[in-house]
């Protein structure tokens, strides 16, 4: 019989209450971003999100998951979705938030249901869906294979669409409603074999502004975060590729790329009670990049 671990316990939100009450001890590494609490401020729980509950595709890995750590950072219950789970899920159980896993393949519309009610049920309602999950194949667009373009499609922006159409019948119960999605500052540049890619994104910010004006009588409101070069996720890979980085490096205005958590702090803005009056908004997180 298997022992049960850290990880085994995650998934149903156990870890953090052990802690509380001093049956367990917590993680020597960092007790700062991502798991529950703040640097500089005395170990002092945020919780400009208390009470909320959220739903983040693609929320296992990259800005998905530095978006569901500052979530529960800030004392929003959350269901990360993706197609598998972080293997090193225990880590986001640290901070005043809960935090539960559910599969999800965007591009199955059964799938997104199946989250949507899963999280209605664990958590008791959704405040907040982020339609973060996303996919890239770079390509010419003359010689990019059919089934790159279907892919790329059907994850960024249909996958997108099939977030919003699930999670409205819950949002509209939130007093809080809040959709965020994922754009990228490739939406409106011209940037040799990123035609799918670059395509999807900018359909997402076109797609975030109509819902926006649907949605807004039904007090949800619907925006966009656009992140620049981030040390996370597929941008990570750019400074390992030696012909294309230095391309990409002269264009940092502020002489580096940006952090997981820089993104995920503005994600916390468009998910809080701050931004209730910005709607149909594309916010860029790049540090002010030179094209």
């Amino acid at each position: 019989m298997r022992t049960l671990g850290l990880g085994d316990l995650a998934p149903w939100g156990l870890v953090q209450p052990l802690v509380r009450r001093g049956l367990l001890n917590e993680p020597a590494p960092g007790y700062a971003y991502g798991f529950g609490y703040d640097e500089g401020e005395d170990d002092v729980p945020r919780t400009r999100l208390a009470g909320r509950r959220a739903v983040v595709t693609g929320g296992t890995k990259g800005l998905g998951r530095a978006i569901a750590q500052a979530f529960i950072r800030e004392g929003c219950d959350v269901v990360a979705a993706a197609r598998n789970a972080d293997q090193s899920e225990w880590e986001m159980c640290f901070g005043p938030g809960k935090y539960l896993f559910h599969p999800v393949d965007v591009q199955d519309r059964a799938s997104v249901d199946s989250l949507m009610e899963y999280a209605e049920t664990q958590l008791g309602g959704i405040d907040i869906v982020v339609a973060n999950a996303g996919v890239s194949h770079p390509g010419p667009a003359a010689t990019l294979p059919e089934a790159a373009w279907d892919e790329v499609i059907g994850t960024n922006l249909t996958g997108v669409f099939r977030c919003v159409q699930a999670a409205v019948p819950y949002l509209e119960r939130s007093e809080h409603a809040r959709i965020i999605t994922m754009s990228s500052a490739l939406a409106g540049q011209v940037t040799p074999g990123a035609a799918v890619y670059s395509s999807s994104k900018a359909a997402v910010e076109a797609f975030t502004r109509v819902c926006a004006a649907e949605l807004a009588p039904r007090a949800i409101t619907v925006n966009c975060l656009s992140p620049g070069l981030i040390d996370a996720g597929m941008g990570s890979l750019l400074p390992r590729n030696e012909k294309i980085w230095p391309h990409y490096e002269a264009k940092l205005a502020m002489g580096r790329m940006g952090k997981p958590e820089e993104v995920a702090d503005a994600a916390v803005f468009l998910a809080g009670s701050d931004s209730r009056y910005v709607n149909g908004h594309v916010l860029e997180v790049s540090g002010g990049l030179r094209w």
